[in-house]
């Protein structure tokens, strides 16, 4: 229990330099809760913002604990080109129904080095035609990077939206072997 007495979820949070920009680094007691892009100040403060009122509790910055610690490892590993995947407990609380079943799905079935359509993406869960649902899970991510949805692109070649921006999407591909690495 919380000061307050409520029976909020203890989260700490640390923020990570690296080639495709800072990244925050959220997690629970059940695992790495949230990754967010571009996180400058204001964009961290409105993510912790969201995890305390969704967790419950003020979420603790605390690049030490030895969930983020291994995490941060993990994740430089594999910007490094290093690791091809990550070995982290998650905690999907953050999302739910069709959205968790579509990155669970993701997670497990797209391996490094690889892509899929968004519409085959809608088959594999049992979705035929639900390729705009999917493109929906695939903004609803709370755990990009870590749950691959960079790796889901256009039927047609295109390369798709991204949150973290397209640069950032053409990078971590090209880390992937699956574009050739920009020219400048």
């Amino acid at each position: 229990m919380d000061s307050h007495g409520q029976d909020g979820q203890r989260v700490v949070w640390a923020v990570v330099d690296t080639d495709i920009g800072p990244l925050m680094l959220a997690a629970t007691r059940d695992g790495l809760v949230n990754v967010v892009f571009h996180a400058s100040d204001a964009v961290r403060d409105r993510a912790l913002e969201r995890l305390a009122a969704r967790l419950g509790g003020e979420p603790l910055e605390d690049p030490c604990s030895p969930l983020l610690a291994e995490a941060i490892r993990q994740l430089r590993a594999y910007l490094a080109g290093e690791r091809h995947g990550f070995d982290l407990p998650l905690d999907w609380s953050l999302i739910s129904g069709f959205n968790r079943q579509v990155l669970r799905e993701l997670a497990s079935g797209v391996p490094y080095g690889t892509v899929v359509g968004y519409g085959d993406l809608a088959g594999r869960v049992g979705q035929p035609g639900g390729a705009q649902a999917v493109g929906a899970a695939m903004g609803a991510n709370p755990l990009p990077v870590v749950v691959p949805c960079h790796r889901v692109v256009e039927s047609g070649g295109g390369i798709g939206g991204f949150g973290g921006g397209l640069e950032t999407k053409r990078k971590l591909l090209a880390l992937e072997g699956v574009l050739p690495e920009p020219l400048f």
